[in-house]
């Protein structure tokens, strides 16, 4: 699987439902937020949990407008040498709701992050320290507007169109902030999209349709960060340069499009959909240039694809299973061959996962999944073989009432690529949470994971959510 889809962080399916328990007995959105957040379910099931607040599914009572949000410390310490600080971040994120009617509601909200790192430290390039140290922008900031059986959502917004909680497989519409690779909270990861959004309801049937005039693409960051996912280096007696990246212009050739129908038939949850898009990953076109020495010179740019998926879930009781699978075509893949105009050559592939999650004893969870990528027409000098295969752990429990130690693991079945997540979370007061963990990876520079070797880091997390 590629690293801008290859996203992997398993949920705690019951702590969710524990909050939600809670939240039928709280009095007002702030008991509920802090219910759910003291469950600390994982962040996919926070955005859930969230969404059912802002469409005010959990109250009857009218949407008035209160500030609500959070700020959080992020602290992170490279191991390998040369050891560092490599990160210091301030995150404040606040937002606010209400509506002008009963069928006319709104919401408003923005984020600001400072790094600190890079006014204490010139570890990192001017470049780097340009992109990362600082930025502001809307979150969720949309109209909705009821019509009937008919609802829109117009503005800067969360679509996740996936299943299997915590991956990118049919999580399609999404863009990324890939700056930490796939290390950041999935409620922090993803980008809104400034989008139309009409969803129709009929007993157990959704009908959703999307159109997205001016596409947000994933943040990649700057050659010389800790997680720059780089393009293949080049041969031996060449050079290596990489241009800025070329993003989507705004003049309306560019606009994105999807329709998705969802359904649920003797408790199997099951969806189709479509998507016609600018590629939110970028694909790093090559030009060989000669003189004053030979050079592969990388341009980043987003090209169009087109992609078919369908997701299924079903509880049985004693387990969930859930699965997705994508068909995308348009996207191109860097080759070997010297003589390949622009290196890289289109390519068709099948994404597909299956995911199973069960109880243990003493409030513990596992969810084991299976993954694979199949290309169709497989060139035989891209990197991925014909049938990549991977494999994850994860594995959640309860020390007591306060603590939840966790672990994830990714392993590649075609290649020794690997990553290892433990973490702790430390819920010590109401709408605090504190957490502490590692970052590991190994494998070929190559790989998925392997290429971040030497950016194994340990890490420290206070939030503070109101």
């Amino acid at each position: 699987m590629d690293h801008h889809e290859l996203a992997l962080r398993m949920s705690r399916g019951v702590c969710l439902a524990a909050a939600l328990l809670v939240v039928s007995h709280a009095r007002g959105a702030e008991e509920v937020v802090a219910a759910i957040e003291a469950a600390d379910p994982p962040a996919d099931a926070r955005e859930r949990a969230s969404a059912l607040l802002d469409d005010d599914v959990l109250s009857e009572k009218p949407v008035t407008p209160g500030l609500r949000g959070f700020y959080q410390f992020e602290g992170a310490y490279t191991l390998p040498k040369p050891a560092h600080w490599s990160k210091l971040k301030n995150r404040l994120e606040l937002g606010t709701q209400g509506q002008f009617s009963d069928s006319v509601k709104w919401k408003v909200s923005g984020r600001a992050d400072y790094d600190a790192i890079y006014d204490l430290s010139d570890f990192y390039s001017s470049q780097v320290k340009k992109d990362q140290r600082f930025q502001a922008d809307f979150r969720e900031t949309y109209l909705d507007i009821a019509a009937g059986d008919v609802d829109f959502r117009l503005g800067r917004q969360q679509i996740v169109w996936g299943e299997v909680v915590g991956l990118f497989f049919a999580d399609v519409v999404s863009a990324k902030d890939l700056r930490e690779t796939v290390l950041t909270d999935f409620d922090l990861l993803r980008i809104p999209q400034w989008a139309a959004r009409a969803e129709y309801f009929k007993g157990d049937t959704h009908l959703e349709a999307i159109w997205i005039p001016i596409p947000t693409v994933d943040n990649i960051g700057k050659p010389g960060s800790a997680f720059y996912a780089y393009p293949p280096a080049a041969p031996a007696g060449y050079g290596y340069f990489i241009n800025d990246e070329k993003k989507p212009k705004h003049d309306g050739t560019n606009q994105n499009f999807g329709v998705r129908l969802s359904t649920l038939v003797k408790g199997w949850d099951g969806a189709l959909f479509a998507y016609r898009s600018v590629d939110a990953s970028p694909t790093y076109l090559r030009s060989i240039v000669n003189t004053p020495a030979p050079t592969f010179v990388y341009t980043p740019v987003h090209e169009k694809v087109t992609q078919y998926g369908a997701t299924i879930a079903k509880d049985l009781d004693d387990f969930v299973i859930k699965g997705e699978a994508v068909y995308a075509m348009g996207r191109e893949f860097n080759v070997s061959r010297l003589n390949q105009t622009d290196g890289v050559v289109g390519q068709r592939y099948l994404d597909y996962i299956v995911s199973f999650e069960f109880g243990l004893p003493d409030d513990a969870r596992v969810n084991l999944q299976l993954f694979q990528r199949y290309f169709t027409n497989h060139d035989p000098d891209i990197i991925p073989k014909k049938f990549e295969s991977g494999a994850s752990v994860f594995w959640s429990g309860k020390w007591g009432s306060h603590f939840s130690p966790q672990i994830l693991a990714i392993h590649s079945l075609n290649r020794n690529d690997w990553m290892l997540r433990p973490k702790v979370t430390w819920n010590f007061e109401k709408n605090w949470r504190a957490a502490a963990g590692f970052d590991f990876f190994g494998g070929h520079p190559t790989g998925l994971f392997g290429q971040f070797d030497r950016q194994d880091r340990a890490y420290v997390e206070l939030r503070r959510s109101f």
